[in-house]
């Protein structure tokens, strides 16, 4: 039986960049490692397992509808115990969804299922210093503690930042306490494989440690491999602090490229949009961060999918229709 696991967790609030970092640190794998990863989303339709690679000594398992902190707990449990007998992994990456409260996860990681099977190194916060500047990130529970419970503080997108910025959000981590082993400054999510082995701090305590005891709902609906052209599967999910609604369009459906990107910027009250879409012959990553809108080529094949994380509840079944209406007529 393997003891002693190196585990780590990465963290950061939606749209920092910890589906990046995680593509950065895979680059620097060692070859003869195996590494099992574990990617949870808030929403229901898992959009960040098209961002990661296929390769030997990797094994990804993805759990979306909710946050493994709390109403996920359960099906992190029992899906990490089947991915160690599996893979026997020389080390353990596990990303929470940008909502998540890491003490809960913690709690799991310790517990008496693995705790002699699993050693909890460093836990990586990644911070875009552009969102001290947005007050309901800044009171949000779960941003606050993730920073808390860092062991190391990676500031990230410095290349988007003004120096003000970046001076504000270095002098903010390097004045916490207890102090953090490291703060860096990083662009595109990219920081030294050596963070990893830094060892956990267990003084460090979190400002909310109920924050993470919620409830998570979402919708019972049809598996998403039943979506028809031109009629996508729609999941849509909410807690305390946000809603979520995803859909995953058949593979054959094609969106027009203009409309679709003029759709997706007229959304408003959106914390994060993450979509697949194909475009032609191509399939092109959208990503909604800050109100600022990327996008670029993927490798992904499969279907067309998309996810929206609000503050509030839109008008979900407005939005299909309207995503349904840009798709391109096929040929009879």
């Amino acid at each position: 039986m393997l003891t002693n696991i190196p585990t780590n967790i990465i963290t950061g609030f939606l749209g920092v960049g910890k589906t990046t970092a995680l593509n950065q640190l895979i680059a620097q794998k060692p070859a003869d490692e195996t590494w099992a990863i574990v990617v949870n989303e808030f929403g229901q339709v898992g959009v960040d397992q098209t961002l990661l690679p296929e390769k030997s000594g990797l094994q990804i398992k993805e759990i979306a509808g909710g946050c493994v902190c709390c109403a996920l707990g359960p099906a992190l449990t029992i899906s990490l115990a089947m991915l160690i007998r599996r893979t026997q992994p020389d080390r353990i990456i596990i990303e929470p969804t940008g909502l998540g409260h890491p003490e809960g996860l913690i709690d799991i990681l310790q517990s008496e299922s693995f705790k002699d099977v699993l050693s909890l190194r460093s836990i990586i916060c990644l911070l875009d210093p552009r969102v001290l500047e947005q007050p309901e990130v800044l009171r949000h529970q779960a941003f606050i503690d993730q920073l808390n419970l860092a062991d190391v503080v990676v500031l990230n997108k410095c290349d988007l930042a003004t120096s003000e910025q970046v001076n504000e959000a270095q002098q903010l981590s390097e004045q916490m306490f207890p102090p953090k082993q490291q703060v860096v400054q990083a662009t595109q999510s990219s920081f030294d494989i050596q963070l990893l082995d830094l060892a956990r701090n267990t003084s460090l305590k979190s400002s909310h440690p109920d924050a993470h005891k919620h409830n998570t709902t979402n919708t019972a609906l049809p598996s998403l491999f039943l979506a028809q052209p031109g009629k996508p599967i729609k999941k849509t999910g909410s807690n305390k602090d946000a809603f979520s609604c995803g859909w995953v369009f058949h593979p054959d459906d094609q969106f027009e490229h203009d409309r679709l990107l003029e759709l997706l910027n007229s959304l408003n009250n959106v914390w994060r949009l993450k979509g697949v879409f194909r475009i032609g012959h191509a399939r092109v990553l959208y990503n909604r961060v800050l109100d600022e809108t990327t996008t670029q080529p993927i490798a992904w094949r499969r279907d067309s999918r998309l996810e929206l994380i609000t503050q509030t509840q839109l008008d979900w079944d407005e939005i299909e229709s309207k995503l349904i209406s840009i798709i391109k007529k096929q040929p009879s």
